[in-house]
């Protein structure tokens, strides 16, 4: 792997062209109710539709045109109208299922970086309700955590270029593809509608994506809707509502938010927590010494951050492969927390949160669910450093060689050579990953030794580093310093 685009490839989906987005914002009050109706009544099927923004469709302010991605604006309405649709839409009932935007369906600006925001509008509202899973390694113990699962995953259809296909495809985990090949959009629908079980479905991508989601479903099934023509603002929330008897109406709910512009603050604060975690260590390999050897193609210059998700367990068998209420606390304090300690980073990464891997099992049976909680993490990060977001898309988090693949970070024809990484990753390939690259450099025998991230550790920072001529330094001295809150807390109010 000694070539740039053999690299790029690897992590990055090149081939996705930037769909021309058309109309632009649009914003025309009248058009919506200036209070919102009575909340939706959970003995009807109510299909809720949350238009994240993006290029094409936006307000003025919320998107930064360089990275795709929220500006501290943005990030402060996805989190306020998270609020709003729990409340005022939901009537603060418990939502049955989330669907979001599968991030490489939607590649954007020449860079064609792929599009977080679906996921970052929901993330907050997600973070409002529970989810009951089991909390043993049995299968048993059921537990009500404050978190839920985003379905964000890829269908059977045709993946984006670069994305490498899963072992096996995850039905219960399916998210919004952006550019709704082979229908997959209509068919996830459709499956809904055809087990008619009442409650609140939730889906957050484009609005050229819901909008055509509507309409199609608007047309198959003959409902007798009038659809919104055009684009009117982040703040409309629109759900086809389904009553037993088979009557279907359109409910408009307008937010009426007006975000600062400023990143969000926490209240109250979060405390700072000692650097204690794990027995720090700091450990260089230099070529020549001791039967060392800088391999072939290693990149220079270049240093790479590496976090461990945002904390997701309120019991140490509880998992939905999100993050839990008290993650969201860790994750919006991480600018704060990074700021002097993580520097000169220029790129973000994570793994693509369409793989999915085993969790915990909820009471219909499931135990798979899409890998939000990495990316997640580092998203707050990014926006509010203006960097953009990378995903790695070129294996799969159950392949076996994981570790060893993950080590394409350092050997990338010089991609990140000069360059310094913040890696958003997690916890149990950290580890392996880089006892793959002391072994590449021949001082496997000096890697750190396995086991050593312990479960409940989510501050510990590892940072790797490659001089001038190869030689390598690891060490895990730094910390986030963010002292956790409770397990089960509720994630900070806004």
């Amino acid at each position: 792997m000694n070539k740039p685009t053999v690299a790029f490839s690897l992590f990055l989906s090149l081939a996705l062209m930037l769909l021309a987005g058309c109309g632009g914002s649009s914003f025309s009050p009248n058009l919506v109710p200036a209070q919102p109706p009575a909340p939706l009544s959970s003995s009807n099927l109510n299909l809720i539709f949350v238009a994240s923004e993006d290029l094409a469709y936006q307000a003025s302010g919320d998107i930064n045109p360089k990275t795709a991605n929220l500006t501290n604006q943005g990030l402060q309405r996805s989190l306020q109208i998270a609020t709003f649709l729990q409340q005022q839409v939901l009537g603060k009932q418990n939502v049955t299922e989330i669907y979001a935007l599968e991030p490489m369906t939607h590649l954007q600006t020449t860079n064609y970086y792929p599009d977080m925001v679906g996921l970052e509008t929901i993330q907050q509202f997600a973070l409002l309700n529970q989810v009951t899973l089991s909390s043993d390694k049995y299968g048993g113990s059921p537990y009500a955590g404050q978190s839920y699962p985003i379905n964000t995953s890829y269908s059977d259809a045709t993946l984006p270029v670069g994305v490498v296909p899963p072992s096996q495809f995850c039905p219960n985990c399916q998210g919004i593809d952006f550019n709704d090949q082979n229908g997959d959009n209509e068919v996830l629908l459709t499956r809904i509608l055809k087990a008619n079980v009442p409650g609140f479905y939730v889906f957050s991508a484009p609005w050229e994506t819901v909008s055509a989601l509507m309409a199609n479903i608007n047309q198959r099934e003959g409902y007798p809707v009038a659809l919104p023509g055009s684009y009117v603002s982040p703040n409309i929330i629109y759900a086809i509502s389904i009553t037993p008897s088979g009557s279907v109406s359109l409910v408009t709910y307008n937010s009426n938010l007006n975000p600062p512009s400023t990143y969000p603050v926490l209240s109250p604060p979060l405390a700072s927590a000692p650097c204690n975690a794990q027995t720090h260590f700091n450990i260089t390999v230099i070529g020549g010494q001791n039967g060392a050897v800088i391999p072939a193609g290693i990149n220079t210059n270049e240093t790479l951050y590496i976090i461990r998700h945002a904390d997701a367990h309120p019991r140490l068998y509880w998992d939905d492969n999100n993050y839990v209420g008290a993650g969201q606390w860790r994750a919006l304090d991480l600018p704060n927390a990074l700021l002097g300690k993580v520097v000169n980073v220029k790129q973000v990464y994570s793994n693509d949160p369409a793989q999915f891997g085993a969790g915990s099992v909820s009471a219909s049976g499931e135990a798979t669910w899409s890998s939000v909680a990495p990316p997640l993490t580092a998203v707050p990060y990014a926006i509010a450093n203006n960097l953009p977001y990378n995903l790695v898309t070129g294996f799969d988090l159950s392949d076996p060689l994981v570790a060893q693949k993950t080590s394409a970070f350092f050997f990338s024809g010089g991609q990140f050579s000069k360059q310094t990484v913040l890696l958003a990753w997690s916890f149990q390939f950290i580890q392996p990953t880089i006892a793959a690259l002391f072994t590449s450099y021949n001082a496997g025998q000096l890697a750190p030794p396995s086991g050593v991230w312990p479960p409940t550790d989510y501050d510990t920072i590892w940072t790797v580093k490659l001089d001038a001529v190869g030689n390598l330094t690891v060490n895990n001295g730094m910390c986030e310093g963010i002292k956790s809150v409770a397990p089960t807390a509720a994630p900070p109010q806004f």
